[in-house]
């Protein structure tokens, strides 16, 4: 006859069972992203003193910002274990079809970006039913709507309107208030925040609800841990990844309308090489190339690391020709620990 549990033992074993905060926060995928921003911000702090001005603050948070409105998306695609290297132009792209379409058709600015939230969704549809289609890898799809883009980009922004760049169209019914919803920014006491901050913010709280407390969250795990089981479970795959790449359309939809309505003009060859950088904000969040693992908020920490840097370096007079080193670092650091972080994630409390 066994001998009843005392209330002491039940306490015990309970407190066996489940892993101590420490131990819970060890296992998070934004650890590294949190420390790496602790430091970097630390290290501006003493060796910048313009730094810790708040006006600083606002340029920081802006820089930070227009990483991070596509960070957010990059990072829940990579988290269901796809790439998008067609992420940067595609901004581009936004900013031109919106452009172009309102000057010559001469109608409201609104209709262009109306025009030009269709078309990213449409590079999103395109690029999510070929990954389904074709069985090829997002990487080979990708780089062929990347490279499509780019040329589109530069040719038809020549064919349209002879020249590389756009033509101004601020004298244009809508354009006003395009620009307070894309590209406003309000002060106080001496703090300026853009529109792109609220963009991101938006993006951020929603990319996590969806990934912490939805069903389509858990989608988004399994099909970037296993596609084959989550499809033998029932996990609609292609829809979840087709749903990813409208995501990140969105994104840069959001993004390119801010460039636009904030600079009036667009050239057509701006955006190359911007994908590597949401992709390295998201792996420095936490993300891991393989899938399966990661975090919105990561990618944020991400983003605002990327903020601080590219705006300490100036304020501390440093040679910026160092920045670059810097992300190739902070991206091979950040891949190695997020590594380490899932395995002791995997091996559960000790």
């Amino acid at each position: 006859m066994s001998t009843p549990l005392s209330t002491t033992d039940v306490l015990a074993a309970d407190h066996r069972e489940r892993p101590s905060a420490l131990r819970r926060l060890a296992g998070r995928p934004e650890l590294g992203a949190l420390i790496a921003a602790v430091a970097v911000f630390l290290v501006f702090s003493a060796v910048a003193e313009p730094f810790l001005r708040v006006s600083s603050l606002g340029t920081v948070l802006y820089a930070a910002s227009t990483i991070g409105i596509m960070a957010v998306p990059v990072a829940l695609l990579m988290i269901g274990g796809e790439f998008d290297l067609s992420a940067g132009v595609l901004v581009t792209t936004a900013a031109l079809t919106s452009s172009m379409v309102s000057y010559q058709l001469t109608a409201v600015t609104w209709v262009g970006v109306l025009v030009s939230l269709a078309v990213t969704l449409a590079v999103g549809l395109f690029n999510g039913w070929m990954l389904s289609r074709t069985r090829l890898p997002s990487f080979i799809v990708t780089l062929g709507t990347f490279l499509m883009l780019t040329g589109a980009n530069l040719g038809v922004t020549k064919a349209v309107s002879g020249t590389v760049s756009t033509k101004p169209i601020s004298d244009m019914e809508g354009f006003a208030t395009c620009r307070w919803l894309f590209a406003s920014e309000v002060t106080v006491g001496g703090l300026t925040i853009k529109a792109t901050v609220w963009w991101w913010l938006g993006l951020l709280l929603a990319g996590s609800w969806v990934l912490l407390r939805t069903r389509f969250g858990n989608w988004i795990f399994a099909v970037g841990g296993d596609a084959a089981a989550a499809r033998a479970v029932g996990v609609p795959v292609a829809r979840t990844k087709t749903v990813l790449y409208l995501f990140v359309g969105f994104g840069a939809w959001v993004l390119g309308q801010h460039l636009l309505f904030s600079f009036d003009t667009v050239q057509s060859g701006e955006g190359v090489g911007n994908e590597l950088i949401y992709i390295v904000a998201a792996v420095i969040g936490g993300c891991l190339i393989t899938g399966g693992y990661g975090s919105v908020v990561g990618s944020a920490l991400g983003a605002l690391i990327f903020g601080m840097v590219s705006k300490g370096i100036i304020y501390a007079q440093w040679n910026p020709d160092w920045f670059k080193f810097f992300l190739g670092a902070m991206l091979l650091l950040a891949a190695l620990l997020n590594s380490l972080v899932k395995r002791r994630a995997e091996r559960g409390p000790r």
